[in-house]
Formats: structure tokens, C-alpha cells, sequence
């Protein structure tokens, strides 16, 4: 692998109003303080996503709690041009994965992964969905993306050492 370019994450949940976003603010966050906000890129986006709406104000209060900051954009569909431009697409459930697999070429669909598959030990492997729940659900997806963020912070560290 060499990355003339930064490394590149997208993170994938339904309408990129909830868990795709919250989970790009807490890897921005955690990159900042391992010193590698200059070496990766990240993004999220949505399988079924509406253009331009900010993610979720409960999302968003989450977030700050557990101390990163908001993205500010608004959501947006999942394009063809993110598999080639991306170097790890993380989905919050095994449905977004399956139909990421269906559109993306077969060349770029070993970039396609679950995030909780970055944090086995949790025993948890799909991202549940807060959006119809209250600010217990978007704790929970706090809670449970955390540890699954540090494994992709080793799997990127690992990916750029190689590179």
C-alpha cells in the first residue's frame, strides 16, 4: 500500500444522521489525540441518505458529552466514487454492508467492513439504529462505538506503517 494522498475512512449507517456521523466525530476526535489528524481523511455518508440535513440534535449532544465536536455538514448519499476514494468503509449494520457490497466493483470490496468487527470483545456486532429511542440509545451507540473506534485507530496506524 503507499498513500500519496491521506488515508482515507468512511463511515456508512442508513441516513447519515445519526451513527455514521457520531461515529466520524468520535474517530476525528481520537485521531486528533493520537497525532494523526493530518494523515487520514474522514467522512461519512449515508445508504439512504437525503442531502443536506445535519445529523440528529440528540447525536449531537452525545457526541459533545463524551467530548468531540459535531460535524457540521449535512448528510449525504453513499457515491460510487467513495469505494475508489476510500481506503476503509466501516458500516454500523450488516444491511448497509450487504448493499455497499452489491454496488461497489469487486476490486475495491475488501474495504468493506462492520465497525463492530474492530471490537470483538464487546460481543456486539451490528451498530443499533437510536433514531426512534431517546438519549439512552444515543449513549449506547457512544458506548459502543468507542472501543470499536480504537481498533480502526490500530488498524489505520498499521495500514500507514506498511505504506
Amino acid at each position: 500500500m503507499i498513500f500519496r494522498r491521506k488515508y482515507s475512512v468512511l463511515m456508512v449507517c442508513t441516513a447519515n444522521i445519526c451513527r455514521s456521523p457520531m461515529a466520524e466525530s468520535m474517530l476525528r476526535h481520537l485521531l486528533r489525540r493520537e497525532g494523526l489528524t493530518g494523515r487520514v481523511k474522514v467522512d461519512s455518508a449515508g445508504t439512504q441518505a437525503a442531502k443536506g440535513y445535519r445529523p440528529d440534535i440528540r447525536a449531537q449532544q452525545a457526541v459533545r458529552r463524551w467530548g468531540a465536536k459535531p460535524p457540521t455538514r449535512g448528510s449525504r448519499q453513499v457515491t460510487p466514487g467513495d469505494f475508489t476514494a476510500s481506503d476503509l468503509i466501516l458500516c454500523m449494520e450488516q444491511a448497509h454492508r450487504d448493499r455497499l457490497l452489491e454496488q461497489c466493483p469487486e476490486a475495491q470490496r475488501g474495504k468493506i467492513a462492520l465497525i463492530m468487527d474492530f471490537a470483538p470483545e464487546g460481543g456486539e456486532t451490528e451498530v443499533p439504529d437510536p433514531y426512534f429511542g431517546n438519549t439512552a440509545g444515543f449513549e449506547r451507540v457512544v458506548g459502543l462505538l468507542e472501543p470499536a473506534i480504537e481498533g480502526v485507530i490500530e488498524r489505520i496506524r498499521s495500514d500507514l506503517e506498511r505504506a
